[in-house]
């Protein structure tokens, strides 16, 4: 068992990120990634959507989303049969409001196609047989940053934004499977064990020397080697 907001919150802080960039990259509003890192699960909407929110932000810090999502759903379950009769009112409002968000949606969906149709009938081109217009929905790009997995017994690491003498973003051993994630597009990084992490730069691999004690600067074009 561990602490989901602690754990959500030093992620965040150690990447340098504020509220607003998250709201922007995630669509999750500030006040729901507050609640997150506070544990306030009761200010967020149902259940579902408390998963949702809690995988989708897990995820962005580079963290194992499902972890998180299933040391909710162990907490979740203990408090239902410790206070089941208490709980059952709030599960039908949850089921209430979640069936309400779904014909809003449906209802939403069925306007914009009607809208859609009387656009192509009596839009100014007038030529028979033209198709309706395609409506997309584009997904706002994830930041470019770098990302950094522990291999093997994993190592100690320092990265620093820019050059050796940049905001350190990261200082640490990285244990085996740890995942971490940091925006930007240039770093220093110190490593003391290349082979017990792998780099990723704006989702393409970085190739690293086999030298212990390394130090390197990492950008989207190249990686060479530097002091510091």
């Amino acid at each position: 068992m561990f602490e989901i907001g602690n754990s959500l919150r030093e992620a965040r802080e150690r990447q340098g990120l504020e509220y607003p960039q998250i709201e922007l990259a995630t669509k999750i509003r500030a006040k729901y990634i507050r609640a997150l890192e506070d544990e306030h699960f009761e200010v967020l909407p149902a259940g579902t959507y408390i998963k949702g929110f809690l995988r989708s932000y897990a995820e962005f810090l580079g963290l194992d989303g499902q972890l998180y999502v299933d040391e909710y759903n162990s907490r979740n379950v203990v408090e239902s049969f410790d206070d089941m009769p208490q709980r059952r009112p709030a599960r039908r409002h949850e089921r209430s409001l979640e069936k309400k968000v779904v014909l809003l949606a449906l209802a939403g969906i069925a306007a914009l196609t009607g809208l859609v149709i009387v656009a192509w009938r009596f839009g100014g081109s007038g030529t028979p047989g033209t198709a309706p217009p395609v409506v997309t929905q584009t997904r706002p790009a994830a930041p470019a940053g770098l990302r950094f997995v522990g291999l093997g017994k994993g190592t100690y690491l320092e990265v620093r934004r820019r050059s050796a003498a940049g905001h350190m973003v990261f200082q640490g051993t990285l244990r085996p499977h740890d995942r971490e994630f940091v925006i930007g597009t240039r770093f220093w990084i110190y490593v003391r064990r290349p082979a017990g992490v792998r780099f990723t730069l704006g989702g393409k691999p970085v190739s690293l020397p086999a030298r212990r004690n390394l130090k390197v600067l990492v950008s989207p074009t190249k990686t060479v080697r530097a002091g510091g």
